[in-house]
């Protein structure tokens, strides 16, 4: 984003919604010199990245995790090249103030009675087979990035998609492409195809890309912003602060139309309109038909609790249980039915690690089909799931009889975001619009007034997607208003 000073005629822009995707747009508008108010209905900053206090202690829901942080350099170096609005800026990285601190591994993986970290250790028997994949995967870090940054339609992001695609040939699905590498372990194979759960889908229905991310990981790192991942929308917000935004919390939006955003207390007038909210919410707020209903992605339901006592010694960051049978956890998520077994996380914090916490906290994630519902640690099925994932990370009892107090997030809650049935990915894109691939609907000719941004715009990728989609969103749209 090659600019300084800023607009010689500040426009009036409202952004809708305090998540990753509008304080990203926010802050770069504002930067560069528009007048940006920032309308969220929620009364907390961050959107699905949201902070709560369970028995005093905090615990920080959505993404658990930051990948690519280049892509988090990407955008303050670009905040920092969009110029002064005030005569004594400071730079974007100390306004942010945001500190990432690297995990000691990509994760614990349990699978069919056995585990493994990622990177797989010496002394494993799968560690020649991961050294080579990472040897050949590991090393796309730069090149994802610049996807991740860069506008999928500019001849900028050929080089780069060349580099990766030449890696898998033919097999352009995550599935066929592992299916393909015969020296790989059944079970490394199953580990690896699993992360597409990342994108809320099955390995048969993401780009072979997917695959290469557990190796690019554990190469360039997994990280969590001291204090907890909510920091990271806080970082967002002091950018947009500084750079001169307005932010409105508990004020939901009741209309959009071209001029105007009309919330519950005050209409507020717009030359143009950034929308960070969830696609279907934005269609009801426009008055737009409703959409033929794609498939939809998987849901979860999310336990979050503070513990009467840490979990063992060893017990790693960031666990994931995978089911004994995925094919059948995929076809059941398909078919919106809840699984016999599902893929589970379990992330876990001592005191005073991360957050400043005097208990240790953890979260149990399980992925869960997009049905809407209510679930509570008393449903058949989560109790079941809870007593499989504290056998397979040691425990002797069910975690859950170590909570002192514990919040559930559910299928009902991620629904109210405006995804059907709380898919965490809205609907399903077709194979090749997965990932950082899709041809993202920015805005359009219908109603070049209004641009949208967030996990609705970039499924699947996580906060880098998210960062980098306003990127990409608002350096067209800054550049269309410079050029007006």
């Amino acid at each position: 984003m090659k600019r300084s000073g800023t607009a010689t005629t500040p426009l009036r822009i409202v952004v809708l919604g305090a998540g990753i995707g509008g304080l990203t747009a926010a802050a770069l508008l504002a930067r560069a010199g528009h007048a940006v108010t920032v309308l969220e209905g929620s009364d907390w900053i961050g959107g699905k990245s949201r902070r709560l206090e369970i028995d005093g202690q905090r615990v920080d829901t959505g993404p658990a995790l930051v990948t690519f942080p280049p892509v988090w350099e990407e955008l303050l170096a670009r905040y920092d090249a969009l110029g002064a609005r005030r005569p004594a800026p400071a730079e974007a990285a100390a306004v942010a103030a945001l500190t990432l601190k690297r995990l000691p591994e990509v994760g614990r993986y349990f699978f069919a009675g056995d585990s493994v970290t990622l990177p797989v250790p010496h002394g494993h028997p799968w560690h020649a087979a991961w050294t080579r994949f990472e040897r050949e995967h590991g090393g796309l870090g730069p090149e994802v990035t610049s996807m991740l940054t860069t506008d999928p339609a500019s001849p900028a992001s050929l080089p780069a998609v060349r580099r990766v695609f030449r890696l898998y040939g033919r097999r352009l699905t995550t599935r066929g492409f592992l299916d393909g590498l015969t020296w790989m372990p059944d079970g490394l194979r199953e580990i690896i195809a699993i992360h597409t759960l990342n994108a809320g889908v099955s390995p048969r229905r993401t780009l072979a890309l997917y695959a290469s991310m557990p190796a690019i990981m554990a190469t360039d790192g997994v990280w969590v912003p001291e204090g907890g991942v909510n920091e990271l929308p806080m970082a967002l917000y002091r950018l947009a602060v500084h750079a001169g935004a307005n932010l409105h919390l508990g004020e939901p939006v009741k209309s959009v139309k071209q001029g105007s955003v009309t919330t519950t207390s005050a209409t507020y007038q717009a030359d143009v309109i950034v929308s960070g909210l969830d696609s279907g919410v934005l269609d009801e707020l426009l008055g737009a038909p409703r959409a033929r209903q794609r498939p939809l992605s998987c849901s979860g339901v999310a336990i979050y609790a503070s513990l009467d006592t840490p979990l063992p010694r060893g017990t790693a960051t960031h666990s994931v249980i995978l089911p004994d049978d995925p094919a059948a956890l995929h076809r059941s998520l398909d078919t919106v039915v809840a699984p016999d077994q599902t893929m589970a996380f379990l992330n876990y914090y001592r005191p005073h690690e991360i957050y400043p916490n005097d208990r240790a906290t953890v979260a149990v994630l399980l992925t869960a089909p997009a049905d809407g519902r209510h679930y509570d640690l008393d449903t058949p099925w989560v109790a079941h799931e809870i007593d499989r994932v504290s056998a397979a990370v040691g425990l002797s009892r069910p975690i859950t009889e170590l909570f002192r107090d514990h919040v559930v997030l559910d299928p009902h809650y991620f629904a109210g975001w405006g995804s059907a049935g709380g898919a965490l990915y809205g609907a399903t894109n077709p194979l090749w619009q997965s990932g950082p691939f899709h041809r993202p609907g920015y805005t359009s000719l219908a109603r070049p007034w209004l641009w949208r941004v967030g996990a609705s715009v970039h499924p699947g990728g996580g906060i880098p997607a998210v960062l980098g989609g306003a990127m990409t969103a608002m350096q067209k749209l800054i550049g269309r208003l410079d050029g007006r």
